[in-house]
């Protein structure tokens, strides 16, 4: 596929000492490109709009908790309407493709692009991509107007369909060409963005003026430097239904307990925000925090001390935790589905057998109900917030490829919309930082302990993180998956 951390990066030293991290743009490799005023000048719309476009020199800072004698460190180039746009209403071909797994909000999304070219920009020819990269190798696209997509976003999943894999940036290119297609929105996660990174790279290696944007989609909230991930919200809010059921299930019967599976391959973002939410969990197990079954200190004694205090408990499982524990206990091989990411084994399931077995040896009786809403949650449509923050994603990319910007992604830095190059959301992934106040905040609503022994505070304490917050006086980072 190429490598996706080939993408160059551009810096740019600002005049006040920050660092701007800027994005491709076509004059940087295309010399001799006409500009053309605006449209959205004329747009009744935008009439009442006391400044029409973003300045220029407009910047979002990726940090804003500092110490005094910090540098301005980076920051990135402001999203929204240019007062120049490099391509002619008429002459834009564009075209939409989702890719990886389902995630509330990608219907919105969809809908909000093309009726973003259409109202704002005059744009009539807009293609949908069917079935992820796959699709670019076949000859069935979906004709897209604001007609079409009027209410798909009361759907869930994507009109368009979605693959993983099937990727060659080679093949993939060609036919962009041949379908004369100049702006390609791509909708998807990191393992997405890395085959956009390569698409453009190899656009560029063309010299070709096809502008490659970027729209982060990962339920998970996993990816690095944006706030968070559309459907993010929704996920959390339906994620409440399953806690309430295991809630009422466990208290309604003697010793009841009540285990939820949510999503989190790599992080716990979905289990610790809904575990929060709900204050009706008792403990929440994520993948960044390491826990143990046996012994002083470990899960199956909390279990027991619970049951015996209150009757009945709820515990909240990331599908991404206690892998290695089930690694070691079912000698499994590591396996990867056609994006790249491991496959896990089904850790709800196996939690459920193993504390069962322990309290059977113990000769204490116990009512355990699993349940796994994780695809129920995958499939709905997204809610209110999730709506307007789709809708500011699709419009921040529609005027960042009209303006020439090209090899980027959008998304909000610190509450402002920011055009963030391809390969800072493609370096690492946004994880859970257990050292940090928001995971303390659970571990007092819960009362769980941290099932954490010295050496592991002290190794988590060590991690080299990207920059989201200050602890204890010093700048804390995201855990890098590396």
């Amino acid at each position: 596929m190429g490598n996706p951390n080939d993408t160059h990066t551009k810096l740019v030293p600002g005049a006040a000492g920050f660092l701007l991290q800027d994005v491709p743009h076509f004059t940087d490799y295309l010399d001799h490109l006409p500009s053309y005023p605006n449209p959205l000048q004329n747009n009744p719309a935008y009439s009442v709009v006391e400044q029409y476009f973003v300045d220029e020199d407009d910047t979002v800072t990726e940090k804003i908790v500092v110490h005094k004698e910090s540098a301005r460190g980076v920051h990135f180039r402001r999203a929204g309407p240019r007062q120049k746009v490099y391509f002619k209403s008429d002459d834009v071909n564009a075209c939409i493709v989702t890719c990886g797994g389902l995630c509330p909000g990608l219907n919105t999304v969809i809908r909000e692009i093309v009726c973003g070219l259409y109202h704002m920009y005059g744009v009539r020819k807009v293609l949908g991509i069917d079935g992820g990269y796959k699709g670019f190798y076949a000859k069935n696209t979906i004709t897209l107007t604001p007609k079409f997509v009027d209410d798909i976003h009361k759907r869930g999943g994507t009109i368009l369909g979605t693959s993983r894999g099937g990727h060659d940036s080679v093949k993939i290119v060609d036919r962009i060409q041949d379908r004369g297609i100049n702006q390609v929105y791509i909708i998807g996660g990191d393992g997405t963005h890395k085959g956009a990174a390569v698409i453009f790279e190899e656009i560029r290696r063309r010299g070709l003026k096809v502008a490659v944007a970027g729209i982060p989609k990962t339920i998970d909230n996993d990816i690095p430097v944006i706030d968070k991930s559309f459907g993010f919200d929704t996920a959390v809010e339906e994620a409440q239904r399953a806690i309430k059921a295991a809630h009422v299930e466990s208290e309604s019967i003697g010793n009841g307990i009540g285990l939820v599976k949510l999503m989190g391959r790599y992080c716990g973002f979905i289990a610790m925000y809904a575990t929060l939410a709900s204050r009706d969990v008792d403990c929440c197990l994520i993948p960044e925090s390491p826990f143990y079954l046996e012994g002083k200190g470990g899960l199956y004694e909390y279990i027991g001390k619970q049951l015996k205090q209150n009757g009945h408990m709820v515990i909240v499982i990331a599908e991404g935790a206690g892998q290695e524990l089930l690694s070691e206990s079912l000698q499994s091989v590591d396996q990867q589905d056609a994006s790249g990411n491991k496959l896990l084994q089904d850790v709800g399931l196996w939690i459920s057998h193993k504390i069962k077995e322990h309290f059977a040896k113990k000769k204490m009786p116990i009512n355990l109900k699993y349940i796994d809403p994780t695809y129920m949650i995958r499939a709905i449509p997204s809610i209110a917030s999730d709506n307007v923050y789709c809708t500011l994603l699709a419009h921040g990319a529609v005027h960042g490829a009209m303006a020439g910007y090209t090899g980027f992604t959008v998304g909000p830095v610190n509450g402002r919309h920011a055009y963030i190059p391809f390969n800072r959301i493609i370096e690492k992934q946004n994880k859970v930082v257990i050292t940090d106040r928001m995971w303390a905040r659970l571990l007092s609503s819960t009362n769980q302990p941290s099932f954490l022994k010295p050496r592991d505070i002290a190794e988590a304490k060590k991690e080299k993180y990207p920059a989201n917050g200050i602890l204890d006086g010093k700048i804390v980072k995201t855990m890098s998956m590396n």
